[in-house]
């Protein structure tokens, strides 16, 4: 039993790449609330040596899974083209489903889904976890509550240092991933800096590619605008020649601006810009931001399986996916195109 008195909320993991490893099999198998059942992969092998480690005591298919009646929650981290599909079937089997990003890779898939768990009355939440850091809420607070005036412009990038690949993954097919770093880095980036503004109506998509040695493109520029006056531009690139990785973010308005990471909010105030900063709390036990982010991303989870919290479908990854959408075409095409 968990501490609460609940049975353990029985979970199965689809997929066993780098987000699984690092991020949910560990904090899964720790948790005294969850009991991780089974895990699935097209690599049986890989997918056995960790259950091993994690002491996990199944190994098996997907359709085994989506038919085990016990089971109230399932973890899709597979490649990319797996997502709709996979969430819909477990969606009909009667589970809940935490979705890595994106959550289909159209925007007709986004509401497919959406209509599958209207259907099965489950929930589905998105792997979006930048929304759980404490500095990202605290800087989404002070624009929605107008304490930086009218925001009309913002700036994100999601730049990863170039790492030789000794062999390509299905990042770098474009049947599997459904682009390149836009795809990859893209999503994730242009989520962030439109849920911050809290996801207005684009108007216009500006978008230039760059392609190296794959069939996928490997940086991306995006540049749109709102239909209340916000300018959006966003970078993304698997090719960043510098000694670190660079994601950053930045909104401007008229009473103020705010920037992260690190957390940085200044404020027009006696007539001048004074720095109103937050102090953020200090992750426990001493992890990184980034994993503490998908703690609470699961806690979130776990919470709306156990009904203890709600979580509405979310209905603006079909926003983002059309501009996802209009920014490949704009680059196709060479001009800007509505979103």
């Amino acid at each position: 039993m968990s501490p609460e008195g609940r049975p353990p909320v029985r979970v199965a993991v689809l997929g066993t790449g780098a987000i699984s490893q690092i991020v949910y099999l560990p904090i899964l198998a720790e948790r005294e609330d969850v009991d991780l059942v089974a895990v699935s992969d097209v690599d049986r092998h890989k997918a056995r040596t960790l259950a091993d480690r994690f002491r996990v005591p199944r190994v098996e298919d997907d359709e085994t899974l989506f038919a085990d009646r016990e089971l109230e929650a399932i973890v899709i981290c597979t490649p990319n083209h797996l997502h709709e599909a996979q969430a819909i079937a477990a969606l009909e089997s009667g589970k809940h489903v935490l979705v890595e990003r994106p959550l289909a890779l159209t925007a007709e898939g986004v509401e497919r889904l959406r209509r599958a768990a209207l259907r099965a009355d489950r929930k589905v939440v998105a792997g979006m976890v930048h929304r759980y850091r404490p500095d990202v809420a605290a800087l989404a607070s002070f624009v929605t509550g107008g304490e930086l005036g009218r925001i009309y412009a913002e700036r994100g990038s999601w730049l990863n240092r170039r790492v030789p690949l000794q062999r390509l993954t299905w990042r770098q097919r474009k049947s599997q991933a459904g682009g390149g770093a836009l795809m990859d880095l893209g999503v994730p980036a242009l989520d962030l800096c439109l849920w911050l503004v809290g996801y207005p109506r684009l108007t216009s998509v500006k978008a230039a590619l760059s392609f190296g040695d794959y069939e996928v493109e490997d940086a991306a520029t995006v540049m749109a605008e709102s239909a209340d006056g916000l300018t959006l531009t966003v970078e993304v690139s698997w090719t960043y020649f510098a000694g670190d990785d660079h994601h950053f973010a930045r909104v401007m308005g008229t009473e103020g601006s705010g920037s992260l990471p690190p957390l940085q909010v200044y404020k027009q105030l006696g007539g001048r810009p004074l720095e109103v900063t937050p102090r953020q709390p200090i992750p426990r036990g001493g992890e990184n931001a980034y994993t503490n982010a998908y703690r609470r991303e699961i806690d979130h989870f776990l919470r709306v399986v156990k009904g203890e919290g709600d979580s509405p479908f979310p209905t603006e990854q079909a926003d983002l996916m059309a501009l996802i959408a209009a920014a490949y075409r704009s680059a196709q095409e060479g001009r800007e195109v509505e979103p």
